[in-house]
């Protein structure tokens, strides 16, 4: 009797007979893939590129069913796991060299309930379905900026977006979440039932299970708000940035202004003189009456000599599609972070000083305002745990050629090192690398040991590691 390899929890191998997989294969509803099986490559492969890991065996998953069956087997034979929703998480977690994986990419159903303002939606679904469904009646919830993110991932692990400051992180707006635990159990976390394992799903990534649904408040947004982008001269950048942070300070919640620093891609709306020259972007959204927000905005608009201003009246879901193609799959990404209570003029000084040699033309550094509701739910209502943040910084590394991969990621090494003393010392767990384990804690701050103990609850054995790691405590 035939058996195949397959990586085990503690860094070993197993052998599994064939015939246990064909058992498992005869009661999914979905696929159970190995190398060689049609859809194997496409179900591994990641949105970065960097990350090229071959599990033994893939699950592709079409219910909670199939995915109780998945954890089980890899708990009953001591598998090592790893669990992919959108596969965009830059770390790479989602695949495994070797072991068991499980996709989610096939539970794809969004349920909108107009009346009661709720979604109920699948793990597979992405940013961009999620938006194009809930907009059909003029609804949204806080998310990501690229419609290609998964959903599961980014609100695993807190979730912000354009509309974090009116209305919280993605996190602040979950009703409730159906999760398979390590023991093979169906529970419905929320604030009425499994109320710690509810606590710790919000911001605690997938160190609790897998999740398999999830309930979302919506709010009315749309289908037109006030957005856009402007973007200055890098001979204008110190002006531009005391000047942005002037206005940040005093923006409404409804307001959100990131800022961007890279080499200008060739943008229809800019001057072809201006094509790969470094740029300012300040990236707009107001939550609100767009007439109110004309008004908000007018300052910022009238400020300098911008290059292109492109703020107007455009479709949520096209503003949110927006940024996509500068972060299609199939690139190399190395990022680094700092949260900050504010942008120093050190911290300027540093930026400015590294977005002078920029190691490439898809390199950037955006910094997302946070602030006004992500602030006001107190510190230790969900596992996310940043509430006093008011500026992330995501350095990001993004290039094509493998013989530039030591000068982009030292690039991003060095810039995160120099701003380092400026930084609040917490990090957004979505942002960290594979490298990164040693900041878990920094980015859960006094909730972590509270989180290591209900780890040791509903996973004891940590069959769930494939994440920016929780341990047993």
């Amino acid at each position: 009797m035939t058996a195949l390899t397959i990586a085990t929890l503690e860094g070993g191998q197993t052998q599994v007979e064939q015939a246990e997989l064909d058992a498992l294969a005869e009661t999914l509803r979905g696929e159970l893939l190995m190398p060689g099986s049609a859809g194997y490559d496409n179900a591994r492969t990641l949105w970065n590129a960097m990350i090229d890991k071959r599990p033994a065996v893939i699950v592709e998953c079409r219910g909670a069913a199939d995915v109780i069956r998945s954890v089980n087997f890899a708990r009953q034979h001591n598998l090592l796991l790893a669990v992919r929703g959108g596969g965009h998480n830059i770390a790479g977690n989602a695949v495994c060299e070797g072991g068991l994986m499980i996709s989610l990419g096939q539970m794809r159903s969004v349920r909108i309930d107009p009346q009661q303002r709720t979604a109920r939606v699948e793990p597979g679904v992405t940013l961009g379905e999620f938006d194009a469904e809930a907009q059909m009646h003029g609804l949204a919830t806080p998310i990501g900026i690229n419609s290609t993110t998964g959903i599961a991932g980014l609100t695993l692990g807190g979730g912000f977006g354009w509309l974090s400051r009116k209305y919280g992180l993605t996190v602040d707006n979950l009703l409730s979440a159906d999760v398979v635990t390590a023991d093979g159990r169906l529970l419905q976390a929320s604030a009425q039932q499994n109320e710690d394992l509810f606590w710790a799903i919000r911001g605690g990534g997938g160190n609790f299970g897998v999740v398999t649904s999830f309930e979302f408040r919506l709010h009315p947004v749309g289908p037109e708000v006030l957005a856009g982008l402007i973007v200055h001269p890098y001979k204008d950048a110190r002006a531009v940035l005391d000047f942005y942070r002037q206005f940040a300070a005093r923006a409404p919640n409804e307001l959100s202004v990131w800022l961007v620093l890279r080499k200008a891609p060739p943008l229809p709306f800019l001057p072809e003189s201006v094509h790969g020259s470094e740029v300012v972007v300040l990236a707009a959204l107001y939550a609100g009456d767009i007439a109110e927000g004309e008004a908000v905005l007018a300052p910022l608009r009238a400020f300098g000599d911008p290059i292109a201003d492109v703020i107007g009246p455009h479709s949520y879901c096209a503003f949110q599609a927006g940024f996509d193609p500068l972060l299609a799959p199939g690139a190399r990404n190395y990022w680094k972070s700092h949260d900050f209570f504010e942008l120093s003029d050190s911290t300027v000084d540093t930026l400015l000083d590294f977005v002078g040699r920029l190691p490439g033309p898809q390199c950037e550094v955006f910094v997302a305002q946070m602030g006004g509701q992500t602030n006001e739910v107190p510190t230790g209502d969900t596992a996310y745990w940043s509430r006093d943040t008011e500026f992330i910084m995501n350095v990001h590394g993004r290039w094509d050629d493998p013989a530039d991969d030591q000068a982009c990621i030292g690039w991003c090494r060095e810039l995160f090192e120099a701003t380092e003393p400026e930084a609040s010392g917490s990090v957004y767990v979505n942002f960290m690398t594979a490298d990164e384990g040693g900041r878990v804690e920094a980015a859960y701050g006094d909730g972590y040991e509270h989180l290591s103990r209900l780890k040791r609850k509903y996973d004891p054995t940590n069959l769930f590691r494939m994440n920016q790691n929780i341990k047993p405590g």
